[in-house]
C-alpha cells in the first residue's frame, strides 16, 4: 500500500462497533485492521476501492458519527474511497469494479478526482442490468471524499 497510490481490497471485512480501530480486512495472511493502517503514512494517495461487504457501515446507535472502514481510509490519507453500506451480491462487485476502472482509465490515462462520477456510471449500468425492483443490489455502493 505504501508503494502505490491506489489500493483495491476485494476481500471479506468486519466492523467492530465497540472499537472501530479493530475493524479490518480479512487477507490471506491475517487481518489488516485500522490501527495497523493508521500506523503508516498514506498521505497524498489516490483511491481506496473497498470491494468488501459493509465497509461503510457504522454503529446504528451513533448514526451521526461515521466511524467505519471507509472513513478510516480517509483518515489514513486516501482522499477518495469507494465502499459499500451493506453486503453486496458477489457477481455485482466485479461488474462495478470493471466499470469504475474503465471510466477512470478512459483514454489510457488514470483519472484524478473522478471516482465519484465513475462509480455513478458503474452503478447506473448495474441498475439497468438488474432493474429497479432489485435496488438493494445497486444502492449500497457509495463514494466518500473528493
Amino acid at each position: 500500500m505504501e508503494q502505490h497510490d491506489w489500493v483495491h481490497l476485494a476481500c471479506h471485512a468486519h466492523q467492530n462497533v465497540n472499537d472501530p480501530t479493530k475493524s479490518g480486512f480479512h487477507l490471506h495472511d491475517g487481518t489488516l485492521d485500522l490501527s495497523a493502517i493508521n500506523r503508516r503514512s498514506f498521505k497524498n494517495k489516490g483511491l481506496a476501492f473497498l470491494s468488501a461487504c459493509q465497509t461503510a457501515t457504522g454503529n446504528e446507535k451513533l448514526p451521526d458519527e461515521a466511524i467505519h472502514l471507509a472513513s478510516g481510509m480517509l483518515m489514513a490519507g486516501y482522499p477518495s474511497v469507494i465502499a459499500t453500506m451493506w453486503s453486496v451480491v458477489d457477481e455485482d462487485a466485479p461488474l462495478v469494479a470493471d466499470k469504475v476502472y474503465a471510466q477512470l482509465m478512459k483514454d489510457g490515462k488514470v483519472g484524478n478526482g473522478e471516482a465519484g462520477r465513475a462509480l455513478h456510471y458503474a452503478v447506473a449500468e448495474l441498475r439497468e442490468k438488474v432493474g429497479e425492483k432489485e435496488f438493494g443490489r445497486w444502492v449500497p455502493y457509495i463514494h466518500i471524499g473528493s
